[in-house]
């Protein structure tokens, strides 16, 4: 099995095109056409990971972030981040970072800090807006029901819950084909009126290749009519954040405590609400200070991230703002990412690193 294989099944979970524009997601190191042997999941990619997954024998390293973010300008080990790149090149170790592409999947890095937490109803606190895709065609009747169905089996007509949904009307299409032409229906060099149906479906940007392929493969056309446009729709199933609720509001103290605990953090900094209750509360991985706008109108109690600065707590008015940690708000993504290549893969090991490389200590 090829490496490839990992990779592609990492991106049904959190496709690469999700990613934030200033992110550096995928393939870092390595040949994806390269056998695998084992597979080290970890939150950060250090050298002493590389050198875990040398003693494991894993030749694959799934990281949530990328250790090489922005441009090298040489390959000497003289820092932490080209100590791990070299050593991984000269040891055929593959890397790849999610990053941002799992913290804008559906079921991503909030999303399990929310599950983690106890919480119930877990929708996403920051939905994405033009991010849906929209494709209209126009097929002669005799073919729009194999064509359809073609669509519908690569994603076409899939959103949240429901699939296989489209829109269409009967119409009539004309076309005149010059000498060079091979017309399915009808005579070059003669105006043909055909009977068409016109085919309104909607899909996910990371699917567009697939579903472009699929329709110029399976519509009887030479030359096949169709639109692409992208909608300003908000998909409330992609996007930063998650925000759930308890079964029963709970005192501050008790939610303090049960923060602490559940991230397993050396210190919550937070704002000062002693008696407020908590129910609704909205989390954010790693740094999250540009949703506490998002928390509030979402009418959280609390909210969960990390990185808040001095001046961030003064917008905690109306909210309790707790900062758990970098690393310890993001730790969960290390057993996401294992759980769900374990369901899949089963033929190589898929393994947990142990390796430390939280870089903040409490005392």
């Amino acid at each position: 099995m090829k490496i490839q294989e990992v990779l592609s099944y990492i991106e049904q979970l959190a496709p690469r095109h999700y990613a934030e524009d200033f992110d550096n997601t995928g393939l870092l190191t390595g040949d994806s056409n390269t056998e695998i042997k084992g597979v080290l999941v970890t939150l950060d990619c250090l050298e002493n990971v590389v050198d875990e997954a040398i003693s494991k024998n894993c030749n694959l390293i799934v990281a949530f972030h990328p250790i090489i973010f922005s441009g090298l300008k040489n390959l000497k080990p003289d820092n932490y981040v080209k100590k791990a790149v070299v050593k991984a090149i000269k040891n055929d170790i593959a890397i790849y970072a999610t990053h941002t592409a799992l913290d804008n999947a559906k079921y991503g890095v909030s999303y399990r800090m929310a599950e983690e937490l106890g919480l119930k109803n877990i929708k996403t606190l920051i939905p994405q807006r033009g991010i849906i895709k929209k494709l209209v065609t126009y097929i002669p009747k005799s073919h729009f029901e194999m064509v359809k169905e073609e669509l519908f089996k690569v994603g076409a007509g899939k959103l949240g819950n429901y699939e296989e949904s489209s829109f269409s009307i009967n119409g009539t299409g004309t076309f005149l084909g010059n000498e060079k032409s091979n017309p399915m229906i009808g005579e070059k060099g003669k105006r043909s009126t055909i009977e068409e149906t016109k085919l309104s479906v909607t899909f996910l940007p990371h699917l567009e290749s697939i579903v472009l392929k699929t329709l110029l493969k399976s519509h009887p056309y030479e030359e096949v009519a169709y639109e692409i446009s992208t909608l300003n729709n908000q998909y409330d199933h992609i996007g930063m954040g998650a925000i759930g609720e308890f079964k029963e509001e709970v005192s501050t103290n008790h939610f303090l405590n049960k923060t602490k605990n559940t991230f397993n953090s050396g210190v919550v900094r937070h704002t000062n609400s002693k008696n407020k209750k908590i129910k609704k509360v909205a989390l954010l991985g790693g740094s999250g200070a540009f949703g506490i706008k998002n928390a509030i109108q979402s009418g959280a109690d609390a909210y969960i991230t990390a990185d808040l600065k001095y001046h961030d707590f003064f917008q905690g008015e109306s909210i309790l703002l707790c900062d758990v940690g970098h690393y310890e708000s993001e730790q969960f993504t290390k057993n996401l990412l294992h759980e769900y290549l374990s369901k899949k893969f089963s033929n190589f090991a898929i393994l947990c690193a142990d390796a430390q490389t939280n870089p903040v200590n409490y005392y």
